[in-house]
């Protein structure tokens, strides 16, 4: 069965940097694109970047220039660096996989498999 388990988030001043992680098993990363998505108390959840499976990558404006994402398929990781980060960013961030032969989006019904969540909290 396939598992993705976030891990790295973490509470943080304004301005700090935190880097996300999400290690996949049971599918082989190379066939899926990955994204990553966060959503806070009584919110939707909010697509923040994501990466098809030849590397490119889309950003949400929100996060543009402040998150990169990257993923290493041979080890099945994929990892969000998390600069200058806001109050506005608190939330509980997941990783996810989709199956599909074309670019990735920002909308979570393209997403077969979700992880747990890690939270992050940013205060001012």
């Amino acid at each position: 069965q396939v598992h993705l388990v976030e891990s790295g988030g973490g509470s943080v001043q304004t301005g700090g940097s935190l880097r996300l992680s999400c290690a996949a098993s049971g599918i082989t990363s190379g066939n899926y694109y990955l994204g990553w998505f966060r959503q806070a108390p009584q919110t939707e959840r909010e697509g923040v970047a994501c990466m098809d499976r030849f590397g490119y990558t889309t950003y949400a404006a929100s996060v543009r220039g402040r998150f990169t994402a990257s993923r290493d398929n041979a080890k099945n990781v994929m990892t969000l660096q998390m600069n200058n980060l806001k109050p506005e960013d608190t939330a509980l961030y997941y990783c996810a996989a989709g199956w599909d032969a074309g670019n990735c989006g920002l909308q979570s019904w393209r997403y077969d498999y979700w992880g747990q969540g890690t939270q992050v909290t940013v205060s001012s």
